[in-house]
């Protein structure tokens, strides 16, 4: 009788354990629930992306641009996927939850950017004017995912290349390409592609007709990472960094 009457509040402590356990359970199921159903509310809030590709058509025409098609132009492409987003071509869950991230650790700094945006997310804020600040990094982080399950890998960073600004009044891939080196996007060397990759994030400043150093220092980075990603190897990056470019307004 003592040993039944010693052994009864452990067993009813472990009945008291386990309601706790499952109350705190469907407490965050219920969390779970009403945040999804809170972001989908908010991404149903959000600009219609469906139109995506007419916006990307408009910057072209408003610039004198010309859009280019799909195939991407596969060496622009690659550079820029390995310098602007590295996790372009992971799930679609992968990227949310990356940009998710960022945007968390932007907001807990106070810097209000998150900066190292996805190509999704810049392609977002270009097509969409979403402003500055964390408010609008999570609107770029939301119509971004819109337009990653609303069109192909691709088609998204087709629509990249083509509303992008190079620098020295050139819009579009194929207007820069052009532009700087008197070529289609499809006929760029590793060389002249990492240059052009790397103008997007500050057109101005790594200008290479006015700024060639800083251009190169630019290219140079563009070729690490595109190392670094596996897509060529030391030798190749080397041996691009060193490849004329063949500039039309500017000489090395």
């Amino acid at each position: 009788v003592t040993e039944a009457v010693a052994t009864r509040p452990r067993h009813h402590s472990g009945k008291r354990r386990l309601r706790r356990i499952a109350v705190a359970l469907i407490v965050l199921l219920l969390l779970l629930l009403v945040a999804l159903l809170a972001g989908l509310v908010y991404e149903l809030s959000l600009p219609s992306v469906a139109h995506a590709q007419a916006r990307v058509a408009a910057i072209a025409q408003t610039h004198h641009g010309e859009i280019g098609g799909l195939p991407v132009p596969a060496r622009l492409a690659t550079a820029a996927v390995a310098v602007e987003d590295d996790r372009f071509y992971s799930n679609v869950a992968v990227n949310l939850l990356y940009g998710l991230g960022r945007a968390a650790v932007a907001t807990l700094r106070g810097k209000g950017d998150a900066g190292g945006s996805t190509i999704a997310q810049q392609l977002a804020k270009q097509l969409f004017a979403t402003g500055s600040g964390a408010g609008a990094s999570i609107e770029e982080l939301a119509i971004g995912l819109k337009l990653s399950v609303s069109y192909s890998r691709a088609q998204v960073l087709s629509m990249y290349l083509n509303a992008d600004y190079y620098g020295n009044g050139y819009w579009g891939d194929v207007a820069a390409a052009r532009g700087y080196f008197g070529l289609n996007p499809a006929r760029l060397s590793w060389a002249q592609a990492s240059m052009l990759a790397g103008l997007v994030q500050a057109p101005s400043a790594y200008d290479p007709v006015r700024h060639f150093a800083l251009a190169k220092q630019r290219q140079r980075h563009v070729l690490d990472r595109l190392v670094a990603t596996h897509y060529l190897t030391a030798a190749q990056g080397s041996a691009a960094y060193r490849a004329p470019l063949h500039l039309r307004d500017a000489q090395p």
